[in-house]
This record gives structure tokens, sequence and C-alpha cells, in this order.
């Protein structure tokens, strides 16, 4: 079954554009987060059209959810994990997160929720396992409880109550954005090494932590070296490893910066640190994705600036070189995604209202013409999933 196929590649670390041309006959579906303060209701599932890069209008599920800010699906495919961006003055206060089964055709159903111990979760990562979700609450206020928390996941997809809580120390360089911790996600190390990496863009650091899966109720403990520490008042937002393991990609928000590091034994040496604007400090820097081949980094750049930056990556040490500054057609692309045959570039324009469709060349990497101004009210993120008819 191609599933098992897709599922098999994934586990290995094969990317979906790397498979493209297996499942091109069955398509995919196009999953949405959505803000549901306006007009939009949850998450919703599209048919994605790889030949034309075409989102079909109608959706073919409507999930119905209070801020699905954030989506995490298994490497099976089988489960979806989501973070509920609630908080006060919201229609559900409660930051939760919550589980889906999806089904053989791609049906989304719910399988359980539970609240995360704080506001605003704005993040949710699954570990190497399977058997743990980690939620980064970030918390607009300090009396929200900005923390990482760790839920247990058991057999059947449902979540348990948070077994740990972590909470950090703010670096108070910006009175406004940093008189708190604000963790904004958390990922974990490749090749299953066993850490877990937590961005804290009001703390100025990424916490590590280990991760032993054995010890069920408590299986994060802060790691040695503690955190890595980041310039005053950048903001560290989000951690992407690259293909081989042996750096990783951070964007900095606050400092519209993208810094490289060189990845030794669960700690993080920098070794780039870029400017995503032709001016420093112009913009703030947001979500960050590999072409399939590993050879292209696509970084957003959102404020007042509304681009995609494209680098091509050195394959010896993996630094980065600035190839194409592209505008987003849009206002603040809060995520983005490269298609599963990489001809496609889609981001959510949160602010616009509408995911843009920009075309890729796949040698060059760089961005062309865009193909598709799709309107959907406040989109969060976007994931893709293979379809099995």
């Amino acid at each position: 079954m191609l599933r098992v196929f897709m599922s098999t590649l994934l586990a290995a670390g094969v990317g979906l554009g790397s498979v493209s041309s297996y499942a091109a006959a069955s398509g995919y579906d196009l999953l949405v987060g959505t803000y549901t303060a306006g007009t939009s209701e949850g998450i919703y599932r599209y048919r994605f059209d790889t030949a034309t890069g075409q989102i079909q209008a109608k959706p073919l599920q409507v999930i119905p959810a209070e801020n699905p800010s954030w989506l995490a699906v298994n490497h099976k495919q089988t489960r979806l994990f989501v973070a509920n961006e609630n908080g006060p003055g919201q229609k559900d206060p409660v930051g939760k997160v919550s589980s889906y089964a999806i089904g053989l055709d791609n049906t989304i159903s719910l399988i359980s929720q539970q609240p995360t111990g704080g506001d605003e979760p704005t993040h949710v990562s699954i570990s190497t396992d399977g058997d743990f979700v980690f939620v980064s609450n970030y918390a607009v206020h300090a009396q929200g409880k900005p923390s990482l928390v760790v839920l247990a996941v058991d057999d059947d997809g449902k979540l348990g109550k948070v077994e740990q809580t972590f909470q950090h120390t703010a670096s108070h360089i910006d009175p406004q954005r940093q008189a708190s911790s604000h963790v904004h996600s958390v990922v974990s190390s490749p090749n299953k090494s066993h850490y877990v990496y937590a961005s804290d863009l009001g703390a100025d650091q990424v916490f590590i932590y280990q991760f032993t899966p054995s010890n069920e109720h408590y299986p994060l403990n802060p790691a040695a070296p503690r955190s890595v520490i980041l310039p005053p008042g950048s903001g560290p937002r989000h951690l992407l490893f690259n293909h081989s393991g042996k750096q990783a990609y951070l964007t900095l928000e606050m400092a519209a910066q993208v810094a490289v590091f060189d990845y030794r034994a669960g700690n993080l040496v920098r070794t780039q640190l870029l400017n995503l604007a032709d001016k420093p400090g112009q913009g703030a820097g947001g979500a960050l994705h590999f072409s399939a081949d590993g050879k292209f980094l696509y970084v957003s750049n959102r404020g007042t600036v509304n681009q995609i930056v494209v680098y091509a990556v050195n394959p010896d040490d993996g630094k980065l070189k600035a190839l194409q500054r592209r505008s987003v057609d849009g206002d603040h692309p809060r995520e983005f995604t490269l298609d599963p045959t990489g001809r496609y570039v889609l981001v959510a324009d949160q602010k616009s209202n509408a995911i843009v469709v920009i075309e890729r060349d796949e040698k060059t990497g760089l961005l062309g013409r865009t193909v598709q101004t799709f309107k959907q009210d406040a989109p969060s993120d976007l994931k893709f999933l293979a379809r099995n008819h």
C-alpha cells in the first residue's frame, strides 16, 4: 500500500518531495490550520492539484476547532496533533492540545483534547518514538504561565494529562516583548540522539533537554550545556535541522536574522549569523524549510517586509548564501511549505487572509510567478497528506 511505503520512507527521514513520483497519481490533500476569531471554523482539508498548483475551492472537510494554529502529523500519517492557541479574551480561554485520527481516506476525526496548563500554545511536536508530544505555551502575558509541557500519547492516540512542565527565565532586554519567557517551538534532534530543543523568544536562548523515552513520567531533563545563548534581544523562534543532521538553522524573530549551527553531541555551535533583509533588524524572522534535496533553505521575513528569502546551502559546511528575496504577495506569512513535488511554495498570509501559491524552479531554487491566491481567513499552518486513492 502507498501509505505503508510513504511511512517507511518518512521514518527514514526522506521528505515527501523526494518520493512524489510514486504518489503523483493519487495526489495530495492540504491541511490548513487557522485562527478562528473571524470567519474561519477550524482545520480545513483541501485537494491540491500538483499539476496546476491549484487548491481546489471546496473543502473536502472542515474540522471545527478553536484556534488550531499549529499542526503536526506523525510519520505513519495516522495521527494529527494540534496546538489550540487559546487564551484570555478568546471564545475558548483555555490553551489546549488535541489529537485526531487520520483515516485511510484522510478523513480527520477527534480522539482527545487536554489543557496545556498555559495560554496561547503556539507549537506542538511529536517525540521520535511517537509516545509523547511537546507543547510550547507561548503565553502573551507572564501570568499565562509560559512553559514547555510534555504529554504522553497512548497507542490509540489519546493524550494524557501534562506530565512535565518547564519554565525559563526571561532576558528582559526588550521590556515589553521579553518581560517573561515565551517558548515558541520545541523540536527533537536528528538521528534519534535523544535531545529536545526549546526556542524561547523571551529568554534569548534555545534550551536543551535530554530525552529518555523509557522514563515515562519524566522523559525530559535539562542537558549540559543547559542552553544555547543567542544575541541579546534577538528573540529565537523556530529551529530546523538539515537532512544530514550535521547543522541546525534558527530564525531570530526580533532581530530578523537566521543563525547557522554545527550540531556537536547535542550542543549547537554557531557558525554564521545573517540578516534576512538588506537592512539589519528589518522585519521579523518566521518560518524556515528546506527543499527536498537539501540544496536550498527558505526563510520567511514578516513585519513590514513580507518576503521569502531563498538561500543556497553549502554542501560542505552548511553555510548559507542569499539568492533571492521574493514578496509573499500578502501580509504576515505566518507559515509556508513546499509542496511534495517541489514545484510550488504555499504561503499562509495570515493578515491578508490568503494562501499564496508560488512557482519554484527545482534546479535553481528560485521562486517565480504567483499561480494562485486562495482566500482563507487567518491561515496559520499548512501540512500535506498523501492520498491513497
